[in-house]
C-alpha cells in the first residue's frame, strides 16, 4: 500500500517512537524508509556564535539519532535514508514531501497543555493539516 515512507524526527522520544512505527510499516510494506530531521535556528539571534552553536548542538544530535536509525533499519532489512536540514520544520517537512512524493508521513505526538497549544499552535497539527499525503501520529 505505501512505497515511500518519510519519518519526521526532533531526536524526542516521541519521535523514536515513531521511528519504531516507521521501520515497522516500511518492512511490511516492503516500502523505502526515509528520516527528516529540521535543524530549527533560532528567529532572532544575537551573534552569529549563537547561530553556529545551536547548529552545532543539533549536528550532533540529529547524527546520533540518524546513526542508531541506520543500524536499525540495517538490522531490520528495510532501504533507509536521512535528510538533514535547516529551517521552520513545518514548511520543509511539506516541501520535503512535495518534491520526493512520500505517501505517509510519520510523526510523534509530544503533549503540551492546552495553553500552548492554543497559543503557540502544534506542529504535529500543522503538519496533518498541511501534509499532501496520509500522516500517522504516534503516541
Amino acid at each position: 500500500m505505501y512505497k515511500k515512507i518519510l519519518i519526521a524526527s526532533d531526536g524526542s522520544e516521541g519521535a523514536a517512537k515513531a521511528f519504531a512505527t516507521a521501520l515497522e510499516s516500511a518492512r511490511q510494506h516492503n516500502a523505502e524508509l526515509t528520516m527528516i530531521c529540521v535543524e530549527e535556528l533560532p528567529n532572532l539571534p544575537t551573534s552569529v556564535d549563537e547561530v553556529v552553536e545551536n547548529k552545532r548542538d543539533l549536528n550532533g544530535l540529529f547524527n546520533r539519532v540518524t546513526k542508531h536509525a541506520r543500524a536499525q533499519a540495517k538490522g531490520a532489512q528495510v532501504k533507509f535514508d536521512t535528510h538533514i536540514v535547516a529551517g521552520r520544520v513545518v514548511p520543509s517537512i511539506i516541501e520535503y514531501i512535495e518534491h520526493k512524493g512520500f505517501d505517509l508521513l510519520i510523526v510523534g505526538f509530544m503533549g503540551h497543555t492546552a495553553l500552548y497549544n492554543r497559543i503557540i499552535g502544534s506542529t504535529t497539527n500543522r503538519l496533518v493539516n498541511l501534509a499532501p499525503c496520509s500522516v500517522l501520529v504516534i503516541k
